[in-house]
């Protein structure tokens, strides 16, 4: 579905504007891959995960969002919210083998695309390999040979930036196509709630509304000093993408050279327990992408923020590759254990691998646990 009335994104810009961007994102990866392989699947409530006590949602399917279920939720809440809902089990090795078909046919139009995920990517096709000047008929191609070659549904934004391509691919979940011009940017970011954007997490969402800050039209009105005072170094970014400025290129083939993820909690954390709990989601995820690039690294970093800002990390590295997620969890769970007791709360985990390799390492001692 295109938005109705919405031109291309031909128009002249700016030089640092002008780019033609396209974001792809498939619309409930692994739980759609699942449907579409076990038909009794299909129209049913799916969530990709375990379904043990401590296990978390990886993904859901639409028929399951309607219930509230998401994905990083743990697995007995969206049990909870959701009695009839189906587990199963995930199946990288699945997933990456469709991920592959559809990076394939993103090469067929442009050699600079950024893979975000398995599931997502961006594709600069401001000059393209068929010489189609339309970037709206080229994500419109995409998505049908997607639909032709995997039977899986993608929704795509189009605009000319990174950051309201992204916001576009969003606006018309799920197989959908919307586009955001030069002439609608500015004016669909001060419509939207803060929360809508991305790179704006819950924490900082109730952050911003807490001084005010409710849509990009109240973020578009504070000074870049008043968001660098509140926000740190992120308060340029929000400075910009309030403005609908964003002139990151996309950039082909990154070399990764850590895997991690972290999560801000909208109460502090005083316990030891709490804090553990709360980095088992944390650690699903960093794992899961190692699961899904295939590769493994030797180095954990815990990342902890106090609700003073304060920022501290604990870092340990061994002679070999971390070869499982309860590895993953023990050194992680060791790191967090010397920083309690806290006279403050804390306000973000997080876990970060590095010194990567390929998942065919295999570890030939046990990992040195001295700081």
């Amino acid at each position: 579905m295109i938005a109705a009335g919405a031109p291309d994104c031909d128009v002249t810009l700016e030089p640092a504007q002008r780019r033609k961007i396209i974001h792809i994102d498939m619309d409930a990866f692994y739980a759609s891959v699942e449907q579409r392989d076990h038909p009794e699947l299909r129209g049913k409530p799916v969530a990709v995960g375990g379904a043990r006590e401590r296990g978390v949602v990886a993904a859901a399917s639409y028929e399951a969002r309607k219930f509230g279920v998401r994905s990083a939720m743990p697995s007995v809440t969206a049990k909870r919210m959701c009695p009839d809902l189906i587990f199963v089990t995930p199946r990288f090795g699945a997933y990456k083998a469709v991920s592959l078909q559809i990076r394939a046919i993103f090469a067929e139009y442009t050699p600079i695309i950024e893979p975000l995920s398995l599931d997502e990517a961006y594709l600069d096709v401001t000059e393209n390999l068929i010489g189609i000047t339309s970037a709206t008929r080229i994500a419109e191609e995409i998505r049908r040979k997607i639909l032709s070659e995997t039977g899986l549904t993608a929704s795509a934004g189009v605009s000319y930036n990174k950051f309201l391509a992204k916001l576009a691919s969003d606006y018309r979940k799920p197989d959908g196509l919307f586009v955001i011009t030069p002439m609608m940017g500015p004016q669909f970011v001060e419509q939207l709630p803060v929360g809508k954007f991305h790179g704006v997490g819950p924490a900082t969402t109730a952050k911003m509304n807490r001084l005010g800050i409710e849509s990009g039209l109240d973020l578009r009105e504070r000074t870049l000093a008043f968001l660098q005072q509140h926000f740190g170094k992120s308060g340029a970014y929000y400075y910009w993408i309030a403005r609908g400025v964003d002139e990151r290129p996309v950039r082909a083939d990154r070399m990764r050279k850590s895997i991690g993820s972290e999560s801000t909690f909208f109460d502090d954390l005083y316990t030891f327990d709490a804090a553990r709990e709360a980095l088992q989601p944390i650690i699903t995820k960093v794992w899961r992408l190692c699961e899904i690039d295939g590769i493994r690294g030797r180095g954990v970093t815990l990342k902890v923020k106090f609700a003073d800002f304060q920022l501290i990390t604990r870092s340990r590295t061994g002679t070999a590759s971390i070869a499982t997620q309860a590895e993953l969890e023990q050194v992680s769970v060791g790191l967090l254990g010397p920083v309690f007791p806290v006279h403050r709360g804390i306000r973000l985990l997080g876990v970060t691998l590095s010194s990567l390799g390929g998942a065919q390492l295999k570890p030939s001692a046990q990992l040195n646990l001295s700081l």
